[in-house]
């Protein structure tokens, strides 16, 4: 009777770690599974989406996501949120075309310059933050109206193009510098475009900066316990500002590609920017089920939106759906991920 009662208990247990293993395969994969169901289900429906041209495509159009969700997910590691994104983006757009075709500068003074406008805005928002004490989400809110208002004054709320009538009746007779439009136009070898390149190195570099240095450490310490990192020694408030103005910067180098591709300042250019980049920093939760912000997590969130929005595009969903579909994927993942520990535990 005991050995029978022995050899229960051992097969339980069997199916009980085999169970373990296949949840723990689910968290920690879900993104990537839920994201090779995507390919599956849209090269059955759409054989054109599996090309090397549309995945190319699809990269390209998320290297903005992913490039600015970068320096949000910067932010949330340290326990704050920046919703001025996607306003300093659209500035940066319009800064970008200003420069040149009213002021006639050069591709190599236009893109410093739009680089320190988008370091000089997270300044503020540190500043607003680390030294008034204002919450996160209140200053970089603040600060997203202000842009958003700020950037429509000098063009008097037109869209900035060649041959542009500006407020006082003049005509601008500047243009776009072709250097500067090659940063959203040209591709290496024919093939990869340049700002896949670009999104690829922040990545890089951010994962570097973050999971590999002692700044990086302290960064998560900062999010995690702000008192104890202080009283560990760091400083965490320029930790925190160094934060913010990566985030100003890396929204800066979003729209100086959105306006090297489009080659005009488009006053609605960073309308979805915000919300996407977001979704992309959230989704980067899912990746391997590491449960807090990280870069290549982020990268993966942004080319996971970019290949669904792609693959409803080619399948001539309706618009008004896409938003819904995009909300339900991402409450899905973090289901999927977040649900089975929950479960394991």
């Amino acid at each position: 009777m005991s050995e029978i009662s022995q050899g229960e208990a051992v097969a339980a247990s069997y199916h009980r770690s085999t169970g373990d293993v296949l949840k723990d395969i689910v968290r920690r994969g879900a993104v990537f599974l839920l994201l090779a169901a995507l390919f599956v289900l849209f090269t059955a429906a759409q054989p054109a989406f599996l090309t090397l041209n549309n995945l190319m495509s699809v990269l390209q159009a998320v290297s903005v996501v992913a490039i600015i969700g970068a320096g949000v997910t910067v932010t949330l590691a340290i326990g704050g949120f920046d919703l001025s994104v996607g306003a300093v983006a659209a500035s940066s757009v319009m800064a970008a075309s200003y420069a040149m075709i009213v002021l006639g500068f050069s591709a190599w003074q236009t893109v410093p310059l739009v680089l320190a406008f988008g370091a000089l805005v997270g300044l503020v928002n540190a500043f607003l933050i680390v030294k008034l004490k204002v919450p996160d989400l209140l200053a970089t809110l603040a600060t997203m109206f202000l842009l958003t208002g700020l950037q429509l004054i000098p063009t008097a709320g037109r869209s900035i193009s060649v041959g542009l009538i500006l407020p006082d009746g003049t005509t601008a007779t500047g243009k776009y510098d072709p250097a500067f439009l090659l940063i959203g136009r040209s591709s290496l070898f024919g093939t990869v475009p340049l700002p896949v390149i670009l999104m690829v190195l922040v990545a890089i570099a951010l994962y570097v900066l973050t999971e590999h240095t002692r700044f990086g450490r302290l960064l998560f310490a900062t999010g995690g316990n702000e008192i104890a990192t202080r009283l560990a020694g760091g400083n965490t408030a320029r930790i925190r500002t160094i934060a913010y103005v990566l985030s100003g910067t890396l929204a800066a180098l979003g729209g100086i590609i959105v306006a090297a591709r489009v080659g005009r300042g488009d006053v609605s250019s960073g309308a979805s920017l915000l919300m996407d980049s977001v979704a992309a920093s959230l989704i980067g939760f899912a990746v391997l089920s590491l449960k807090r912000p990280n870069v290549l997590g982020t990268t993966v969130g942004a080319v996971f939106v970019g290949v669904l929005l792609n693959g409803l595009t080619m399948l001539n969903a309706p618009y008004y759906t896409q938003d819904f579909i995009k909300g339900a994927v991402l409450v899905g993942a973090l289901a999927l991920t977040y649900g089975f520990s929950r479960a394991r535990t």
